[in-house]
């Protein structure tokens, strides 16, 4: 496969183009940072590299906090919008109608319609050039009942999430394998499919029907 040699860019893809909520319930902000994600297992860490002359920078350099909203494909206005408008400006959550709600760790609010929340708590900045990185402590996760199977299992297919790549926004395909899938056996593979569709069924039989015209 013939390749060109490009100059070093920031062509890592896809990554989320996360909503992140920061200041306080009585004065909350969004910011949306590309760069963003998980850095280690145990204990869960995370980061988001934020330009310091961004609004949102001072507000969580000074709290020592943030939450990660991921988001979701009704929310993909709202994670553009406050990607390029200012908090300097605007009342964010106001403007795009969002709900801020109180953390369980954190002073920081969260995004009450996103299904998924990652509570930090920042343990150290680190500066990178154009961006300092706020690597942080995951304190609290909070999930969407929508999301959980009657076994308490967490279906991610449920949340609609979206991906940002190279300046446009994508949904995410059909499920291709879980992790491991490569290495195992057939039998193990066929009792899952089975089990996953049996929860697939028993959702679709417990979602409400739609009252008739």
């Amino acid at each position: 496969m013939a390749k060109q040699i490009w100059k070093p860019g920031t062509l890592v893809a896809p990554i989320p183009p996360m909503l992140v909520s920061c200041g306080t319930m009585d004065a909350p902000n969004i910011i949306t940072a590309a760069w963003c994600g998980n850095v280690n297992s145990v204990p869960a860490k995370a980061y988001i590299s934020v330009r310091p002359e961004r609004y949102s920078y001072n507000l969580i350099k000074e709290s020592g906090e943030f939450v990660l909203n991921l988001p979701t494909e009704k929310l993909l206005k709202a994670a553009d919008w406050c990607g390029v408008r200012s908090g300097r400006d605007y009342r964010k959550f106001d403007e795009m109608g969002l709900t801020a709600e109180p953390c369980s760790k954190v002073s920081a609010p969260q995004i009450g319609e996103c299904p998924i929340t990652l509570e930090c708590k920042v343990c150290q900045i680190i500066p990178l050039g154009s961006h300092d990185m706020f690597l942080a402590d995951v304190v609290a996760v909070n999930v969407d009942d929508s999301l959980l199977d009657a076994g308490g299992a967490l279906h991610m297919e449920r949340a609609d999430l979206v991906a940002y790549a190279h300046g446009q926004y994508f949904a995410l395909g059909k499920s291709l394998g879980h992790f491991g899938f490569s290495v195992k056996k057939k039998s193990t593979a066929k009792k899952e499919a089975a089990k996953k569709e049996a929860a697939r069924k028993a959702a679709k039989k417990s979602a409400p029907k739609k009252a008739r015209p």
